[in-house]
């Protein structure tokens, strides 16, 4: 399908999803239950992340944590055709190359992170373009990275991809705010990942009603109504209401 072919995402695009857990199963559970996903039944490798669809089409991933001492999170990952030259020019840039691009299944992979400490995953697809869905409920919809320094990000993101988080020229799915009080004092900079949901006040009471949390209420964005919630293991994920 068109979502699911490597021209939907240039460079810089987000292009996947991945919850790192300490309990994938329970992760099942919870996104199965919240987002009507399936997972495939074996991973593409043993011990490898369970890949989860929605309609048949692949959505988004869920891993164990390899460190009990790992965070427990949602990162998004922004396509590019060349990790290793994406990995240096992050370098030349100011930022972190947290793991080096290595092969994996379906691509090569890469964590980094901005100068201000907001972690991001780098795709380079090989036979895995990323989401097969998005922008309709259950799939993604955005990426928000929250920042301390609005000018700083968009230099930094603004260098790397030649467009900007914000306002004309910005990236499609992917926008930038500044950490406002809705957060905690100590919050880093930081990136999530939303989810589109038909009715944002019911898809919070299913959460609760999982174990999930609520962190950030209900609140008005220029992309929708978004609310910041936690699953049952404490990854940090949006929901939002076009």
């Amino acid at each position: 399908m068109a979502e699911n072919s490597p021209s939907a995402y240039t460079e810089g695009l987000p292009c996947w999803a991945d919850a790192q857990l300490a309990d994938v199963e329970a992760g099942k559970w919870f996104y199965g239950a919240l987002f009507g996903w399936t997972f495939d039944e074996q991973p593409v490798v043993p011990g490898g992340p369970a890949v989860a669809r929605l309609g048949g089409e692949p959505v988004a991933a869920l891993a164990r944590k390899a460190d009990g001492r790992m965070p427990t999170v949602w990162t998004v990952y922004l396509a590019t055709p060349d990790a290793a030259d994406l990995a240096r020019r992050i370098r030349a840039a100011g930022g972190t190359v947290i793991t080096e691009p290595v092969p994996v299944a379906g691509g090569i992979a890469a964590l980094a992170a901005d100068p201000e400490g907001a972690v991001f995953g780098l795709w380079q697809p090989a036979g895995h373009p990323g989401f097969g869905r998005r922008h309709e409920p259950g799939a993604f919809a955005w990426a928000q990275l929250y920042t301390r320094d609005a000018a700083a990000a968009d230099a930094f993101y603004g260098g790397l991809f030649h467009d900007t988080l914000l306002g004309p020229g910005a990236r499609p799915d992917l926008g930038r705010a500044l950490v406002t009080d809705a957060f905690a004092p100590e919050m880093p900079p930081h990136f999530v990942v939303h989810f589109l949901v038909e009715d944002c006040a019911a898809a919070l009471g299913t959460v609760t009603r999982l174990g999930g949390r609520v962190r950030v209420p209900p609140f008005e964005t220029s992309y929708g109504i978004a609310a910041v919630v936690a699953d049952n293991q404490g990854a940090s994920f949006a929901l939002l209401q076009r």
